[in-house]
């Protein structure tokens, strides 16, 4: 597609439009991002180093913690640079750069949270077949078939937004390249977007959203159905850490882009863009490593390792 901008460059607002509360922000933002690349690297490193973890549900989790850290840089990087440098501009192709990396790392997290949740179906519904339905193979399908899907979708919105012309060099009402703020800086006919991220965007929240809903109604009743209350405490506990991972994350999603127009300010569009592109990256480390046994067990062996090989 033929890009039809005559425009080099965008201005972003940022996360305020007071210089004072810039630089407040600013400090938040780089201790929220630095505490998010070193919790989820350590994930990351936990899960590899321990065999105990080298299971389908960890395998998802480190491949959750990866797209967590690359859905934060694709967005904090820019804005903390801008505000560092004072230049809050964008270049039109780095614009479109970032839109892709941030669409493509966003859905990731919903459909490896939905992957996760099939996972516990599976194991607390069906722990006869487990090793059989939630082989290698079929993990490492689903893993592929995961990324493919997401770079398609991003692909899309992207090279549509391409063939957009952007006339005026004005203010983008937001502290990254998201589509909305960004549409609306076109003076083009962007029904054709509008229409696409209406679809895509619709699939890649809604069904995986309903995906791990179908898979903890059965989880319920099938904890229901067990007698002992200590089947039923396991079974939950395996569970916890993932289900308060996908209440924050959907919950912050569908607050910021299923939130009534009347309602929509730039400051409340803002602020939960936020929640979801750095706060819910930074507490899923917390969430998984402070309620899940096996996580601790594996993090204090990963931290003795350390102490023992250093000098």
């Amino acid at each position: 597609m033929k890009n039809q901008s005559s425009v080099s460059e965008f201005f972003l607002r940022g996360i305020s439009g007071f210089p004072e509360q810039q630089q407040l922000l600013y400090g938040l933002f780089l201790c929220m991002y630095l505490v998010t690349l070193t919790g989820n690297v350590l994930i990351i490193l936990a899960i590899a180093s321990d065999p105990h973890l080298h299971t389908p549900m960890y395998f998802f989790l480190a491949n959750l913690s990866f797209a967590d850290m690359g859905l934060i840089s694709s967005t904090v990087t820019k804005m903390l640079f801008n505000v560092q440098t004072q230049c809050h501009t964008i270049s039109y192709a780095g614009c479109l750069i970032q839109m892709y990396f941030f669409l493509m790392f966003g859905d990731l997290d919903s459909f490896f949270l939905a992957v996760m949740a099939y996972d516990r179906y599976v194991a607390i519904c069906r722990p006869l077949h487990y090793s059989t339905i939630m082989s290698t193979r079929f993990c490492g399908l689903m893993l592929a078939l995961c990324w493919v899907f997401t770079n398609v979708v991003a692909l899309t919105h992207t090279l549509l937004m391409a063939r957009l012309s952007f006339c005026v060099a004005g203010e983008i009402a937001h502290f990254f390249c998201d589509i909305i703020p960004v549409l609306k800086r076109s003076c083009s006919d962007t029904h054709v977007n509008k229409l696409t991220v209406f679809a895509l965007g619709g699939t890649v929240l809604v069904v995986p959203f309903v995906c791990i809903v179908i898979s903890y109604v059965h989880i319920v009743f099938a904890v229901l159905r067990v007698k002992t209350s200590g089947g039923s405490s396991k079974a939950f506990s395996t569970c916890s850490s993932h289900l308060c991972v996908v209440c924050v994350f959907y919950g912050t999603l569908f607050s910021a882009y299923l939130c009534p127009p009347s309602v929509v300010s730039v400051e409340k569009d803002i602020a939960a863009a936020a929640m979801y592109t750095v706060v819910t990256p930074m507490l899923n480390p917390f969430i998984y490593s402070l309620r899940n046994k096996d996580m601790k067990g594996a993090l204090r062996r990963l931290f003795c390792h350390g102490r023992i090989l250093s000098p």
